[in-house]
């Protein structure tokens, strides 16, 4: 079954932005090769972008804009939400590419979009869905619209084709933990040798995206943690932490900044960065009883 197929019974809006966005990745999975390097500027975070984030981002923009689909816009490489001219509601959040840094050795990057009827600076709980694509040795595409995870896989045609239906998040024993160990805070430090103890398996790429798609489909937690000289984490809670959180947790996970859910989290601005688990219910409960001293 074709994307566009299994998208009919939601609303004609969402589905044509899921089927748009998609059109667009197909565009930047053929782009790496002709991509590489710096550019000359940096996005809001004073981080220098890579040639082929700069491109995503135009290419996403271009397509969004003058499609009538999507009132607001915000990405991680841009400065301000965007207004597009647009009858509907829908407000889209975007990392064009997640992991760039890691394209230079070739592994695993992705897109990550978040989808909401109104402002995008509204709590998680309030997205009405959420998508990612993965670049990896195979495209793949994982959409939920409230009613399940799905994935796609991009085939010899240029078409994104079912793989599997409601993905339900695995419960093998692996952590993929972001931050150097000498700065973890003694909470978090209490919570990875508790998995280390447990027989939990590390597995980490560095990149957000690929790593927390390995954990959906395996199972066990990913996180990037509030640590020594960065209490406020690393991660973006529009553009990163929202999403796939959303996702994770309507494949029977959850998402929590080590005290609460994240997706009831009110964004405080685009920039916002928040500490994050992401994972298995049991492994959320148990990083939360921990940082409440229980």
């Amino acid at each position: 079954m074709q994307l566009s197929d299994h998208l009919e019974a939601y609303d004609e809006d969402l589905k044509q932005v899921v089927i748009r966005i998609s059109e667009v990745t197909k565009k930047i999975s053929r782009g790496f090769a002709s991509r590489q390097g710096v550019s000359d500027s940096s996005n809001i975070y004073g981080e220098q972008q890579l040639t082929m984030d700069k491109w995503a981002d135009e290419l996403l923009i271009a397509e969004l804009r003058p499609s009538g689909l999507v009132k607001s816009f915000a990405s991680e490489e841009q400065p301000d939400v965007l207004t597009f001219k647009s009858s509907t509601d829908i407000g889209v959040t975007v990392d064009p590419l997640d992991g760039s840094s890691l394209i230079g050795v070739n592994l695993a990057v992705g897109t990550i979009v978040g989808i909401y009827r109104g402002s995008v600076l509204s709590p998680g709980s309030e997205m009405v869905g959420a998508m990612y694509v993965l670049y990896g040795p195979l495209t793949t595409l994982n959409y939920c619209l409230g009613d399940g995870v799905h994935e796609f896989v991009l085939n010899d045609h240029g078409e994104f084709i079912l793989q599997e239906q409601n993905v339900m998040i695995g419960g093998s024993k692996i952590y993929a933990p972001g931050a150097l160990r000498r700065d973890y805070l003694p909470a978090h430090r209490e919570f990875i040798e508790t998995l280390e103890e447990e027989g939990y398996k590390l597995r980490y790429s560095g990149s957000f995206v690929a790593d927390v798609h390995q954990i959906l489909h395996k199972g066990g937690v990913f996180t990037y943690p509030a640590y020594q000289g960065r209490e406020q984490g690393k991660l973006r809670l529009l553009f990163e932490v929202n999403p796939m959180g959303y996702i994770v947790t309507h494949a029977g996970g959850a998402a929590s900044n080590g005290e609460q859910n994240v997706l009831t989290l009110k964004p405080l601005s685009v920039s916002q960065r928040v500490p994050v688990y992401i994972g298995g219910k049991k492994e959320i409960e148990l990083v939360e009883n921990l940082m409440k001293g229980e």
